[in-house]
């Protein structure tokens, strides 16, 4: 017959035989004092089924990947209802970027909605030889609307044809880099196609009260309204950033923004790069 153990609740002291010791012999505590200890692994000669091992490393790494598991659902079923949304509020800040390009800001969001589909006509989509792709629709945002860096880079080339107190004006977005990331904008011509009506610059990550200023200034924005694209009897584009004292002629140059000369280049380079995708179109008459 097996042997019992009894422990002492007092000491600790474990007993081994048939009962529990009248009194235990390192702290004299009396036999009451005693419990029996149960082994989990026996059962009358017979083996009883393990419990869980919540202590070993098995466990740990069940249930932090159950945990990584559940959390990653949690995050794309959230990500999926509210991609809309988002999607909705990059749409509205390219609205309101396109319509500052035309002088028209300072909205609130439903103002900007409303505006954005009066004023564009059309999304037009052209390329390098300034053929049509895609005639764009009133308040456009299936056709040039949806162009990015990417399909400028492949010759797909956003215009948007708009009215602006009955006169139609031309924006087109330009795409560069800055200091430190993208930078981009739009520029809005007069019917002429020659004649900034107005410019609206944006960037991702350029220094705050310096490269920054292309898109926090907007006086520095406005000085590019009335400038030409173009010098006489020329077909390529003159429209630049130059520091101040490099200016020499005010129809075509932009002074740059103080303290912020690299930035600076890049809003030049931009505006030639991009536009020159544009000359065929805008040298038609």
């Amino acid at each position: 017959m097996a042997t019992k153990k009894f422990r002492c609740k007092v000491c600790g002291y474990i007993h081994e035989g048939d009962s529990a010791p009248a009194n235990c012999p390192m702290c004299q505590a009396p036999s009451s004092e005693f419990e029996e200890i149960v082994d989990d692994n026996s059962n009358t000669g017979s083996s009883k089924k393990k419990g869980l091992n919540t202590n070993g490393n098995s466990y740990t790494i069940a249930y932090s990947a159950i945990i990584v598991v559940i959390v990653a659902f949690l995050m794309a079923f959230v990500f999926q209802a509210l991609k809309k949304r988002q999607d909705d509020n990059v749409a509205l800040d390219k609205k309101k970027q396109i319509l500052a390009a035309l002088n028209i800001r300072d909205l609130t969001n439903i103002q900007a909605a409303d505006q954005y589909t009066k004023v564009i006509t059309a999304d037009e989509i052209i390329n390098a030889a300034g053929k049509s792709v895609a005639a764009g629709t009133q308040g456009g945002e299936k056709d040039g609307f949806k162009l990015n860096s990417a399909d400028y880079k492949a010759g797909k080339l956003a215009l948007f044809i708009c009215k602006v107190n009955g006169h139609t004006k031309y924006v087109i977005p330009v795409y560069g880099m800055g200091l430190w990331g993208p930078i981009w904008g739009y520029v809005a011509l007069n019917e002429d196609k020659n004649t900034v009506f107005g410019a609206y610059f944006n960037h991702e990550s350029e220094t705050a009260g310096l490269g920054a200023e292309i898109k926090d200034n907007k006086a520095w924005q406005m000085q590019f309204n009335g400038k030409k694209l173009f010098k006489p009897n020329s077909k390529d584009i003159a429209l630049s950033v130059l520091k101040k004292n490099d200016v020499k002629d005010k129809t075509t140059q932009c002074d740059a923004v103080t303290g912020a000369t690299l930035t600076s280049n890049g809003v030049s380079n931009m505006l030639k790069d991009c536009l020159s995708k544009y000359k065929v179109f805008l040298n038609d008459k």
